[in-house]
């Protein structure tokens, strides 16, 4: 048989880019000939060239019509509006009972009796990353299979499983990758690895708003990835795997990964039980004497990727890596790579994966059921009961954590009575217990848990990632006994509410009467988008510099630093326009918007038309990518903008900032990454800031650089200038090893702000965490002593998650995490973090939005403070 499938490869391998559809039919196997094969439905050989969305789609799904053995389903929609197709794939009885099936499941893993001899349940992702579309063309070769393959072995196994396949997890990102395979194919296969044909990697890798998915099976503020988690969770397969490409110098990885680089959460046994599924796929690798690697390079520490998650929530996770092969094939120090081969193995490790599971059928069962009764015991010894959590007054904030959890399925009650935790009120009416008696223990803790200490220093992703502080929300453990000086709250069964089931589907809200003026509180995250519908509709408004007392049909109310005033005065639209506007904005964004009956309160600061409100000005803004500019910062900062907050946003590639007309813009973002501009257009953009009031919000890199070209106290800074004594000696196999322990691999670091600045308008304590990812720090403003909106907190405390060296952590202590000056007419925000950063830091992105909002507002000290002491 080998010596067969070898001569028919060879005559594919390295003189064509496809492989006809015998090379992925096995051997000894006959195919019903009434299933149309993917050949015969594209006219051409699998691997040719990468396959359009809508041609998977259509053949897909034709595949689940003709056959009775699949079952297909639309989970979701991408940002581009192309749908994510669920295949159920299992023997026609099984599919008739499918239901049943999964219900008896997931009664087996609450320890409830069920019928013996329940199939096995495996969930197959393929193509998370659109530049890896061999990942994606692996589902047409593998449902071509299971719908076609005859004899005992095959309905064997589908009478054994049901097989939950994911096709595609990123049509965007595949359907980008396509067009520029094709853009750039010629008639003329072109193998050099610098042809552009096999470029456009970060671009491809993501989705619409340049995020890599893969990194968002914990955080989910992306739709692609709350369609495959809530079906995750509705199964909770007992094996996951993952089908990636890396670099084309590779060869070929599957799990297990590193031994010593693994999240504490994933018991021993996962490993094990991966490691006897892993013979599978060595059986078939050296059956055509492949080069493969395991237990190398890859890890499973962060659970937001589609291995590691599957670990943490009672399955096994399975990555498989192949060395690419973008276009149709290239060459590589192991040889030339060819596309269609990838697509091949995968697809032959996709049935490996199948065979390995049923072949440990029983032992997986029992791990997995194992897996939540012991979750159930360790949640009865855990000191630990539960966790009280609160946004304050942001229902916006509080309900997308909320939604995060339920997705996760994990259950969260409101609060029944108020809970005082060391000074601390949680309130019922914006305050939610998280108890961690229930099946998603383990889950719980891997959002809620911070680590700081570390069996290894070397990492993937990111090390810290506790999901409360990167939403800035209060929050405590809730204890059975609390000892004295213990910074946790007293748990009793008493204070669990009523069960958070989703956010009740609100009717819509009227608007009160008023006959002076309306107020919009700026504490809600979705409060911005708002603003800018009402700024954009040419109303009025003014913005509080100070916090205000004011009457209104219910009395007099205190409104703090940031809310938005909306006069009937000096407008342009009508009493009943502007009501209707407000309506508008209240319904579509959530918010509360309040009725004012006076424009005086019972203080002086309180007059409505006085010096201490601001005109809001509507932001128009530009944003740079490419030119070396990091990809996921810029679509992180656009995701926000314009998916969350319905705001235009103008993206320039950086090359052309030059020639823009910049009477038109208020505001430049600019991200890490490599933030230098040409001097000409550095000079244009000093002088936009200096004489036409623009403001430039510079992050990471860029904030640096900013410093360093247009505030006179920056001094040029290094990410790492190494030590002093150049003469210093050490052992070469050292390197690796001393080089991770200085990476701050993204941490949760504690900042002090100011929450009388008008880029802190919103906050409501001086404790916000931030995102670290750069050893990058900014230097304190000399003459300026109000310029710094936050500083991170000194060395013993400014770790809060995550790992960073002592050496790290004393380098950024104390230094400004934010800072805000004037230049000329306009201003300059600077941030040393990426307050947006994929898409869930809900803390820190209010610093981005307060910087495009209230830019205005920052003004420039009178006096001279350069011999000010503290």
């Amino acid at each position: 048989m080998r010596g067969c499938l070898t001569v028919l490869l060879a005559l594919f391998w390295g003189t064509a880019s496809a492989l006809p559809i015998e090379a992925f039919q096995l051997d000894g196997v006959e195919y019903d000939d009434s299933i149309q094969t993917p050949d015969e439905f594209l006219g051409y050989g699998l691997g040719e060239r990468p396959i359009r969305h809508d041609k998977l789609v259509e053949y897909l799904s034709g595949l689940a019509e003709t056959s009775d053995r699949m079952q297909v389903e639309t989970i979701g929609y991408t940002h581009e509006g192309r749908p994510i197709l669920f295949f159920a794939v299992s023997s026609p009885e099984n599919l008739l009972n499918l239901e049943e099936i999964r219900e008896f499941h997931l009664a087996a893993l609450r320890g409830e009796p069920v019928p013996e001899e329940q199939p096995a349940v495996i969930w197959i992702n393929y193509g998370v990353h659109g530049a890896e579309s061999a990942g994606m063309d692996a589902s047409v070769p593998a449902l071509y299979h299971f719908a076609a393959a005859q004899g005992e072995e095959i309905e064997e196994q589908l009478d054994d499983a049901v097989v939950l396949v994911v096709a595609i997890l990123n049509p965007d990102g595949h359907s980008r990758r396509v067009d520029h395979v094709e853009t750039f194919g010629g008639e003329v296969p072109v193998t050099d690895p610098a042809h552009a044909q096999h470029d456009l990697w970060t671009e491809a890798r993501t989705n619409h708003y340049w995020f890599d998915l893969n990194r968002q099976w914990l955080l989910l503020s992306q739709p692609e990835a709350q369609a495959w988690v809530s079906k995750w969770q509705e199964w909770k397969p007992q094996v996951s795997a993952d089908f990636h490409e890396m670099g084309s110098q590779s060869t070929f990885y599957f799990h297990p990964g590193e031994p010593k680089r693994k999240n504490p959460l994933i018991p021993d046994q996962a490993r094990e039980l991966t490691k006897d599924i892993a013979e599978y796929h060595r059986e078939f690798l050296d059956s055509e004497a492949r080069l493969y690697f395991t237990e190398q390079g890859f890890d499973n520490f962060y659970i937001g990727k589609g291995s590691t998650y599957p670990q943490v929530n009672g399955g096994l996770g399975i990555l498989f890596e192949v060395g690419a092969a973008r276009g149709g094939a290239v060459e590589s120090p192991s040889g030339e790579r060819s596309y269609a081969d990838n697509i091949r193995t995968h697809f032959r490790t996709t049935l490996s994966t199948i065979e390995g599971t049923l072949a440990a059928k029983d032992e997986i069962e029992a791990y997995q059921r194992e897996f939540f009764e012991s979750a159930a015991t360790e949640a009865q010894r855990d000191a630990t009961k539960g966790y009280v959590i609160s946004a304050g007054k942001d229902k916006g904030r509080m309900t997308r954590f909320l939604n995060l959890l339920s997705t996760h399925d994990i259950v969260a009650h409101r609060l029944a009575e108020p809970l005082d935790v060391n000074g601390q009120v949680y309130e019922p009416e914006d305050s939610y217990v998280v108890p961690l008696q229930q099946p998603q223990y383990l889950m719980i803790r891997g959002i809620f848990d911070r680590v700081t200490e570390f069996e290894e220093n070397i990492f993937y992703d990111v090390s810290g990632w506790t999901l409360p502080l990167a939403f800035d929300l209060h929050h405590a453990p809730l204890k059975n006994r609390v000892s004295r000086g213990d910074a946790a709250g007293r748990y009793d069964q008493d204070l669990l509410g009523e069960l958070w089931e989703g956010e009740e589907e609100e009717t819509r809200r009227n608007l009160a009467e008023s006959s002076y003026g309306y107020v919009m509180p700026w504490a809600d995250r979705r409060a911005p988008g708002a603003l800018y519908k009402l700024l954009d509709e040419g109303l009025l408004a003014r913005i509080a510099r100070e916090p205000f007392e004011v009457r209104t049909p219910e009395g007099i109310e205190t409104f703090s630093a940031g809310t938005v005033f909306i006069p009937f005065a000096r407008q342009e639209q009508s009493e009943e326009e502007i009501r209707t506007l407000l309506e508008e904005a209240m319904n579509e964004f959530g918010i509360d918007v309040l009725p004012v009956s006076s424009g005086a309160g019972d203080v002086a600061t309180a007059s409505l038309g006085g010096a201490s409100f601001e005109p809001g000005r509507e932001p128009s803004v530009v944003l740079p990518y490419d030119g070396g500019l990091a990809r996921y910062d810029v679509g992180e900062v656009w995701h926000l903008l314009d998916h969350d907050l319905n705001m235009p946003v103008t993206l320039v590639h950086k090359d052309r900032l030059g020639g823009l007309d910049w009477s038109r813009y208020t505001h430049l973002l600019m991200v890490g990454g490599g933030a230098q501009l040409p001097q000409g257009t550095a000079d244009r953009v000093g002088q936009w800031i200096r004489e036409e009031g623009g403001t430039l919000v510079a992050m990471r890199q860029a904030a640096v650089w900013a410093q360093n070209t247009y505030l006179e106290d920056g001094q040029e800074t290094s990410e790492d200038e190494g030590p002093e004594d150049g003469r210093t000696r050490l052992n070469y196999a050292e390197m690796g090893t001393r080089d991770a322990e200085h990476v701050v691999a993204g941490s949760i670091v504690a900042t002090d702000i100011d929450t009388t600045h008008p880029l802190a308008f919103g906050y409501t304590d001086r404790d916000l965490p931030s995102l670290r990812n750069t050893s990058l720090t900014l230097t304190w403003p000399e003459d300026n002593p109000y310029a710094v909106v936050s500083a991170y907190k000194p060395s013993g405390s400014v770790l809060l998650t995550g790992y960073m060296s002592e050496r790290r952590r004393g380098e950024i202590a104390e230094t400004p995490a934010v800072i805000a000056e004037r230049y000329g007419r306009g201003a300059v925000v600077l941030m040393a973090d990426n307050p947006v950063f994929r898409g869930f830091f809900h803390g820190t992105e209010r610093l981005l939005v307060n910087a495009i909002f209230f830019s205005n507002l920052i003004d420039r000290p009178s006096g001279d403070y350069t011999a000010v002491e503290e």
